[in-house]
């Protein structure tokens, strides 16, 4: 039995509703980063007040006008093993800083995942909010609603001048992050992705990959989001990357009608013989399984593959990563090992996801 609720599912709640445009747009989110004045940033702070910080926001957590959003677990890292904080991470609840790196880090995690606070990240406060689908305006009015209970307990790090302070310089100002997570295989296949991805840049966004900045576009799934924080306002900030998000999904459709007009056999074949090897497959590794998966679930979304639902992409993501899968069999494993391991969960997975064993 699973010690705390995230781990028991792969899936969070808010994963399993499909949103607006949810065959390409797998998730909104909306990051806000704060800190608390009179107080050093955490990579400055000592112990004893990077540990002030995290009992002054815990105790908000544990307001009555925080509990009127919703029920919220709380935890200290170094209270969980680190398996747990991998898949935290891996579930993108945390980032990999606070769960390698954070002094006296905390998380304040919603019983259905789609909000989650960490405590003396990079910043002292960073409030996400997540939402299934083409929902960035939604989880913005979340965020923001969840920011005003802070600040109204404690007084935040702000310039008249410069904005909320932030850590590192491109936060600075207002401080949120915006972005949705696009599933575009349509647009690599074409050959159309390098040219639009190029265009993004431009106009002050950027783009990343499935574990933010870093992280390589694993199984066509492209994380955009705004670059610019200062000298712009929350609802401009938003509105670029609602239009520019918007640009992207009409391509992406345009370019599956095309492939589907133009080489719909080769098409399918491809998908098949992703689902083919998906279901069959002995080894796995983990890039290889992305791109299959993305395979098969652009087959679900053209309607040539049925019975299986497209929310297998969202969850083997998830559960075919190195943490989740050590939890899943119980057993510490090499790359080899979760590489067998692998192949076997994304067979049974399938398996239990088809009826009569038809695609």
């Amino acid at each position: 039995m699973a010690r705390h609720r995230f781990a028991r599912e792969a899936l969070s709640e808010w994963m399993k509703v499909d949103g607006p445009d949810a065959d390409i747009v797998i998730s909104s989110r909306v990051r806000i980063a704060r800190n608390i004045r009179h107080y050093p940033f955490p990579m400055l702070a000592t112990n004893q007040h990077s540990r002030e910080v995290m009992e002054k926001l815990l105790a908000v957590a544990k307001s009555g006008k925080l509990k009127e959003i919703g029920g919220f677990d709380t935890f200290v890292l170094s209270d969980l093993n680190e398996l747990e904080r991998r898949i935290l991470v891996e579930k993108h609840l945390i980032s990999p800083n606070l769960a390698n790196e954070s002094r006296n880090g905390a998380l304040i995690l919603g019983h259905n995942e789609a909000v989650s606070i960490m405590i003396n990240e990079e910043d002292h406060l960073r409030i996400q909010c997540l939402y299934s689908g083409f929902q960035i305006r939604e989880a913005w009015e979340l965020a923001s609603r969840i920011d005003d209970i802070f600040e109204a307990e404690v007084e935040y790090a702000f310039d008249e001048k410069r904005g909320y302070l932030t850590s590192c310089p491109t936060n600075v100002g207002t401080g949120i992050r915006a972005s949705v997570m696009m599933h575009l295989p349509a647009l690599v296949l074409t050959q159309q992705i390098n040219r639009i991805l190029s265009a993004i840049t431009q106009v002050g966004l950027t783009v990343r990959g499935l574990y933010g900045e870093g992280s390589e576009a694993l199984g066509n799934l492209f994380q955009i989001s705004n670059q610019i924080t200062l000298g712009q306002s929350e609802n401009e900030i938003l509105d670029n990357l609602y239009s520019v998000a918007r640009q992207i999904i009409e391509h992406e459709k345009a370019a599956r009608e095309r492939l589907m007009a133009e080489s719909r056999m080769q098409v399918e074949d491809r998908v098949r013989r992703s689902y083919g090897i998906l279901a069959n497959a002995a080894i796995m590794e983990s890039k290889e399984a992305a791109q299959r998966l993305s395979d098969v679930r652009l087959g679900i979304d053209l309607g040539l593959i049925r019975n299986v639902r497209p929310q297998i992409l969202n969850e083997m993501m998830v559960m075919t990563q190195p943490g989740y899968l050590q939890y899943l069999f119980d057993e510490k494993m090499s790359p080899d090992q979760r590489d067998i391991r692998r192949a076997e969960l994304i067979r049974k997975q399938l398996g239990s996801k088809t009826e009569h064993g038809g695609v």
